[in-house]
């Protein structure tokens, strides 16, 4: 089950107005090249990034279990150019293999147990082609997320502000607990949330023993080489074996 803030459609409407274009984002388009290739991409949501390869010329599929996003997305603009898929990392099914599969907005963090990962990380190689690519980013572990986690910000929607509060209720090992409270006109929405924080060296031991090449590991978008004790992004660029 998705987080509240990507089932409930009044929530799903304002997830491109909470993210919007970002440097994530352009370093997705950026990977994906100027040539047209086949894209795939997990946990698209809105399908932001989506919608902007597809303008690129790429042939894009979207995958997300959240249907309430897919909907916004298929209604935006660019939205039918992209194929919507609900399903998960874990186990969808398509009849194609992808140049370039990635996930972003930190949907890897969602994958919970090593159980999850593995069967993510093995479907997602079996639908990549022989010279793909792989990428995805996750939050480094060694920064005190439980800090950061805790801010309020407010939306501005063509409703209207929306006050929004993040509240973190623990920290345990890997695993950071927070809620996203939405102040809407007709009442709070609160959304709870679970992310597990692992270390570059248990993700990069996850993606060998699924029989991926690592070939960068990045600790920001302007692609600067990854620092264990304080770069806040572990972004991985890999591949099939050469």
């Amino acid at each position: 089950m998705a987080d509240a803030h990507y089932e409930l459609p009044e929530l799903a409407e304002l997830y491109d107005v909470d993210g919007g274009w970002s440097e994530d984002r352009e370093f997705y388009l950026r990977l994906a090249g100027t040539e047209p290739i086949d894209v795939l991409e997990l946990g698209c949501g809105t399908g932001l990034i989506a919608r902007a390869m597809a303008r690129a010329g790429h042939r894009v599929t979207g995958i997300d279990p959240a249907q309430a996003m897919l909907d916004v997305g298929r209604r935006a603009s660019d939205g039918d150019r992209v194929t919507w898929v609900p399903a998960s990392a874990q186990d969808f099914q398509l009849d194609k293999r992808f140049d370039l599969i990635f996930m972003t907005g930190h949907a890897f963090q969602v994958l919970l147990d090593d159980e999850d990962i593995t069967a993510a990380l093995a479907n997602i190689r079996r639908h990549l082609a022989p010279d793909g690519t792989f990428a995805f980013e996750t939050r480094n572990p060694a920064l005190p997320w439980e800090i950061l986690f805790d801010k309020v910000d407010v939306l501005l929607t063509a409703a209207g502000p929306v006050p929004v509060e993040w509240t973190v209720l623990w920290r345990r090992g890997e695993f950071v607990r927070f809620d996203t409270r939405y102040r809407l006109a007709g009442g709070d929405r609160i959304s709870e949330s679970t992310l597990r924080f692992l270390p570059h060296d248990r993700v990069e031991n996850l993606l060998a023993d699924a029989g991926f090449e690592i070939r960068s590991v990045f600790g920001d978008w302007d692609r600067t080489a990854f620092a264990p004790e304080t770069s806040r992004e572990i972004i991985v660029v890999a591949g099939n074996p050469g």
